[in-house]
């Protein structure tokens, strides 16, 4: 598409053909046209038109990959190809992430001189506090959520890898969201601690008689998630024996009945999950090579909590309104820059627990240090900004403490507790806004 053939007033009516939200920008970010969908979404048109694209939807005073994002324009620019990124958005009920897929429009003279820019909801995650669902935006976070939108729509075999805790049944929930098979069962299998026999009559099912105890019928796991999604968890965990069958049902779409001749024909798409390194068990004969290569089509890391720390104020909220959903618990500042400092061997399943042990001793309304476990309450090593209520970084009020020597947890704790422009929470931290975006950066 060109711009000649088609004038700015026809690109214009042309957004306004789309139910999604769209809207039309030059090489310089500025905002052309918004449809109905986009003025609805992110405001009202004089609040829109002329103003940059990263100011409306990130507040950023520069572009996106100026402050440490991925931005779709730039690389369209370079590559000359439509181009898609997953963002976190400002939108009218709340930030919220969002596919974006980029459109360049060529001039007459063959050089770019138009984008269109489509936005599309994900419903399986979340920026701020929610309920239900992904949490976070790190950038860490970001990029695992990124691959979960390009793999979800497809029926491609997942592998999700990561430590204990991270939530790979969530990310599996969230893959089958966003598929087709969205409408139809999900499906989980916690394949560690079962036995061969009792393995394949869970996941075959069997037939009366089958074997001793066999007084019915069963269906199995495969058939329950017939047109839907099979999430077998703790992977590295199925007997030997039992790889062959599974390899069998992936290579041939068929399987057996335990005790039955007639082969069945399933309809599913398999999304697994472990925490073991399954090249090394593949190494040491413990996990069948051409089962591994089927498994990986498409491989997740998930990252530990440890990776994504400017994500724990975000999940802490939420998990306090899960483990103590009658209360409105705050955090004191001092035993948030203990949360913030602690590793988590147990990733988010810990910090779960960590806030439900912390809100049965809590008496008041808010979380003090005292209330977490002993190895939160550590003093911060020396060097390191004093993090007491009295010191802690404000919204309200300018903080002398904490400046270039900032250390990470209380930078991430700063950004968390301001709510203004990322300018004034420079001006706050008595930092310029290039050294301010570096460090965030840098911290990413």
């Amino acid at each position: 598409m060109t711009a000649k053939s088609h004038p700015l007033s026809e690109l214009v009516s042309f957004l306004e053909s789309f139910p999604e939200p769209h809207i039309l920008c030059d090489r310089s970010y500025r905002i052309l046209a918004a449809n109905a969908a986009y003025r609805a979404n992110c405001g009202r048109p004089e609040d829109l038109i002329g103003r940059k694209c990263f100011e409306v939807s990130h507040r950023y005073p520069v572009p996106c990959d100026q402050a440490g994002e991925s931005c779709p324009l730039a690389r369209s620019l370079k590559s000359g190809q439509r181009e898609r990124v997953v963002h976190l958005h400002h939108t009218s009920t709340g930030e919220s992430y969002e596919n974006i897929e980029l459109s360049p429009i060529k001039g007459s003279d063959g050089e770019v001189a138009y984008f269109i820019e489509k936005l599309e909801p994900l419903p399986v995650a979340r920026g701020l506090a929610n309920a239900q669902g992904l949490i976070g935006r790190a950038p860490a976070f970001r990029a695992m959520l990124e691959l979960v939108t390009r793999v979800a729509p497809s029926d491609a075999s997942v592998l999700l890898q990561g430590e204990s805790g991270t939530g790979k049944e969530l990310v599996a929930q969230a893959i089958h969201e966003g598929s087709q098979r969205a409408d139809r069962p999900f499906i989980a299998v916690d394949c560690s601690g079962l036995t061969e026999t009792l393995f394949e009559s869970e996941l075959f099912g069997h037939e009366r008689g089958a074997f001793t105890g066999a007084t019915a019928r069963k269906t199995g796991l495969i058939e329950a998630a017939s047109g839907g999604t099979l999430f077998l968890d703790e992977l590295g965990d199925i007997p030997l024996t039992m790889q062959v069958k599974l390899l069998r049902l992936l290579e041939t779409g068929t399987y057996r009945r335990v005790g039955s001749t007639e082969l069945v024909r399933s309809d599913i798409r398999l999304i697994s999950a472990t925490h073991q390194p399954l090249k090394t068990l593949v190494a040491q004969g413990r996990f069948r090579q051409d089962l591994f290569y089927r498994v990986n089509a498409f491989p997740i890391g998930l990252p530990p909590l440890r990776s994504r720390r400017e994500d724990i104020p975000l999940l802490a909220e939420a998990l306090l309104e899960r483990v103590a959903p009658e209360r409105t618990l705050k955090i004191a500042p001092d035993a948030l820059a203990g949360l913030l400092a602690y590793d988590y061997p147990g990733n988010v399943r810990e910090l779960r627990n960590i806030l439900e042990r912390a809100s049965l001793l809590c008496d008041g309304d808010t979380l003090q240090l005292r209330h977490l476990p002993e190895e939160l309450q550590s003093p911060p090593s020396s060097g390191k900004p004093d993090l007491s209520p009295a010191n802690a970084p404000s919204a309200d009020a300018p903080t002398d403490g904490v400046r270039e020597a900032l250390d990470d947890a209380a930078l991430a704790l700063a950004l968390q507790t301001h709510k203004g422009s990322r300018k004034a929470l420079a001006i706050k931290l008595g930092m310029s806004e290039r050294t301010l975006y570096r460090r965030l950066k840098d911290i990413a």
